[in-house]
């Protein structure tokens, strides 16, 4: 992995990667912040060597390099999953070339349903802790040591200053954010209404299929780490409707420009 981190982030470096400061994973439908970078420059993940390719129709597949409110950022628009036929250690390879590069903030977003019935559809979850469903751990690999240490602290896996930061812009610009336990499952199934009731039982508050292996290494990598969730559907199992994709894809559209608001004042502090 030594090697491939090496050759990926010299490919980067010749391409104008220069030192950003604090990386960016757009979750589904969360893809129009990237208009908001000064000065990009893109790379397709199918050009950048050792790289997955994003093979979900609705995820771009672009690293993209520039500036937000004068912070040199790299923005991954598109994301891996588990889903894809990818391991844990392919889904967060872009958050060790991310951290190579020289980041050390990492804002993540993603959408998800709602477990808690008190938050509703197009509203935001600022997540404070998550719950790993996904059978497995992107630091289970030999020679994990030699990147940093194995038994990784997971007490406060979200950076409390910048989740206090967040919340005082959301204060500030009257939106309506949530505070939440965000569970990370494999998919690409949704839920039954039997693991909604269970996923509400452990204590979620929404359910999606990323960002936890992310923020696992992120947390590996000494990194600031904070995740904003998208809420795209409510998950009531005693009134589940069939849920299609396309209205998942729509609502994170509506609600996006929220997030955005939240991710550039946000990053205006850094």
């Amino acid at each position: 992995m030594i090697q491939f981190i090496n050759e990926t982030t010299e490919y980067l470096v010749n391409k104008g990667f220069d030192k950003p400061e604090i990386g960016i994973i757009l979750g589904t439908g969360l893809g129009k912040l990237v208009n908001e970078i000064e000065n990009p420059i893109e790379v397709s993940y199918n050009h950048i060597p050792n790289f997955p390719t994003a093979t979900v129709e609705f995820h771009k597949g672009k690293l993209i390099y520039g500036e937000i409110e004068g912070k040199k950022v790299i923005v991954m628009q598109g994301r891996f999953h588990l889903y894809e036929g990818y391991t844990l250690q392919d889904v967060t390879f872009p958050v060790r070339i991310m951290h190579a590069l020289g980041i050390e903030y990492l804002l993540v977003s993603n959408a998800s349903g709602a477990i808690n019935l008190n938050f509703k559809k197009g509203e935001l979850m600022l997540i404070d802790d998550h719950i790993n469903l996904q059978g497995g751990s992107p630091l289970a690999f030999k020679g994990v040591e030699q990147f940093g240490e194995r038994f990784v602290d997971m007490s406060a896996p979200y950076n409390l200053e910048l989740n206090n930061k967040i919340k005082a812009i959301a204060n500030s610009k009257d939106i309506q954010l949530h505070e939440g336990v965000y569970a990370s499952v494999v998919g690409p199934q949704l839920e039954t209404r039997a693991e909604y009731r269970y996923l509400k039982i452990i204590g979620a508050d929404a359910v999606g299929m990323s960002t936890v292996p992310e923020v696992i290494v992120g947390n590996h990598l000494k990194l600031k780490v904070a995740a904003v969730s998208v809420l795209t559907d409510e998950c009531d199992p005693d009134n589940l409707a069939a849920v299609d994709i396309s209205e998942i894809i729509a609502m994170a559209n509506m609600a996006e420009p929220k997030m955005i608001t939240l991710f550039k004042n946000l990053i205006a502090t850094l």
